[in-house]
């Protein structure tokens, strides 16, 4: 069996954990398409935080209370840069998450390609499943808000790391992406793959800068393998992160039914054959999409592995 995940985020990344362990269960075959738009070049180095997160917590190198970021990590150079006056202060890095930073900017200085980049990376982490970043052109988020009495677009890293998505905010831009095209073996897994999930990442900011990649969303709606997605709400809260927040921004409700009907059904040109909820939100109806109601707290990686069965089955393989 061949596996595509569009994934982006925590929430993708403990996701994945579990698609990996049904993976090796079963001797499927895994590719996690990530979402690059949370990419930003602070200090000089280019920074990849879903692509990273991913990375650490397939290699069991990430840090499992904070959520983001290297187990163990030191501040030594955020101390010094801030000690400098030197901005953003807002923004920090750790010290061994700097030496990653450091590795991809050298890399794509001497012209190495994004994807090119994560492989090698991956040498190290061995993740147990193929990372493909969604392009290998530059597509960032921004997001129009209201900041000191202007109107202006910020990238995503600052609307949620320094301002924490508190600002009035109207749209999300993905720049970049009407120009971009997929990375190398993006549109290859998607042709071959037996079933395509969307993992519970924020379907605004993880998941739509993806599909904003015109030549992926047109792989995954027209393509033969059937598309799940698992919902990123329970009850009226995101698993994780600042979905809620996103969801609002679009006028979308935050809950399983908002967020299935964003997705919408592939019968309607949308990317639906499949909704998977959480069992709290049981009869929970998406226009011309099945639903499956089963427990989504990804609290272990033998849950995850369920949930990930699950979302299998609705979709019709094994």
């Amino acid at each position: 069996m061949r596996i595509v995940v569009l994934t982006g985020g925590i929430g993708g990344a403990k996701f994945l954990v579990g698609v990996r362990a049904h993976a090796r269960a079963v001797g499927a075959d895994v590719t996690a398409v990530v979402n690059v738009g949370d990419d930003v070049r602070m200090h000089g180095l280019q920074i990849c935080p879903d692509l990273d997160s991913v990375m650490y917590t397939l290699g069991g190198a990430h840090d499992p209370e904070r959520g983001w970021g290297r187990v163990g990590e030191t501040w030594v150079v955020k101390e010094e840069l801030a000690a400098y006056g030197v901005e953003p202060s807002w923004f920090g890095l750790g010290d061994k998450d700097t030496a990653t930073h450091l590795v991809r900017t050298q890399m794509l200085t001497a012209g190495y390609p994004l994807s090119a980049v994560t492989a090698a990376l991956c040498e190290r982490w061995q993740p147990g499943v193929t990372l493909l970043p969604a392009t290998d052109d530059r597509v960032e988020t921004h997001v129009v808000v209201d900041v000191d009495g202007e109107r202006k677009a910020i990238h995503f890293q600052e609307w949620w790391v320094r301002y924490r998505g508190e600002l009035p905010t109207h749209r999300f831009v993905f720049v970049g992406a009407d120009a971009a095209k997929p990375a190398p073996g993006v549109l290859d897994a998607i042709a071959a793959a037996d079933v395509v999930l969307l993992a519970p990442s924020n379907p605004v900011v993880s998941i739509a800068p993806i599909l904003a990649v015109d030549q992926i969303r047109e792989a995954v709606v027209g393509g033969s393998a059937p598309v799940v997605g698992v919902s990123p709400i329970i009850g009226e809260s995101p698993i994780r992160g600042m979905a809620d927040k996103c969801l609002a921004t679009l006028g979308v409700a935050v809950s399983a039914a908002g967020v299935g009907a964003l997705y919408g059904s592939r019968a309607d040109n949308g990317l639906l054959d499949g909704w998977l909820i959480d069992s709290t939100d049981d009869g929970t109806e998406v226009p011309g999409v099945p639903t499956r109601a089963v427990p989504l707290w990804m609290s272990s990686e033998e849950t995850t592995a369920q949930m990930v069965r699950d979302a299998l089955s609705l979709a019709g393989v094994s």
